[in-house]
């Protein structure tokens, strides 16, 4: 893509975040809801995803726009937020929309893995900018990283498949989020033990 560019990072996490928060107060405004549309009823949950597809396209592209530049994350977030959404909304069922989680955490977790087993950190490539770590550092995160990812994967599922609808929105809104949180704060002893000498920064 283009050259990156500095953006106010507040703005950026508000194109990055607000999404998600728009998704979940929308939700419990139309939670409670049906509404007919073409002969046919939508619960408060299938309308809220149908709007959630072009905004988090709108912020997606917006990002890149001032950014000149999108991870990989963001780009796969936006295809399977398009997909499963879409054929959430299309086949007025929510669970597509809800298998979306599990899919990008495996995703994730399964290239980790893959860099892995060729003896790579392929997490490197896109967060050496911000921890700069010696080889056996990377490898370890990567390691604990990909587990996560898989046990995140499975989390959503036991979730969404045993929980209500309400349960697995808070889930996904606060309980994955927090969870990433924690992950990365408990990894202080590790960035402590594997940060790179000030001389062999680059």
């Amino acid at each position: 893509m283009t050259e990156k560019r500095n953006v106010n990072p507040w703005l950026k996490t508000g194109l990055e975040l607000g999404p998600i928060v728009l998704f979940f107060v929308a939700y419990l405004r139309l939670k409670d809801r049906t509404f007919l549309i073409g002969g046919a009823e939508y619960d408060g949950f299938i309308l809220v995803t149908a709007a959630f597809i072009p905004l988090i396209l709108l912020t997606t592209a917006i990002l890149w726009k001032l950014t000149g530049h999108l991870s990989r994350m963001q780009i796969v977030t936006a295809v399977l937020v398009t997909v499963f959404g879409g054929l959430s909304v299309w086949l007025n069922d929510d669970r597509f929309f809800k298998m979306k989680p599990t899919l990008i955490y495996l995703i994730f977790g399964g290239l980790l893995g893959a860099g892995l087993l060729r003896g790579q950190s392929w997490l490197r490539m896109v967060m050496e900018e911000l921890m700069p770590l010696d080889h056996e550092g990377w490898m370890k995160l990567t390691r604990r990283l990909c587990a996560f990812f898989l046990a995140l994967a499975l989390a959503n599922e036991v979730v969404w498949r045993t929980q209500t609808t309400e349960i697995w929105v808070y889930f996904k809104t606060f309980g994955l989020t927090a969870a990433l949180f924690v992950f990365f704060m408990a990894q202080g002893r590790l960035f402590k033990e594997h940060a790179l000498p000030e001389e062999d920064r680059r």
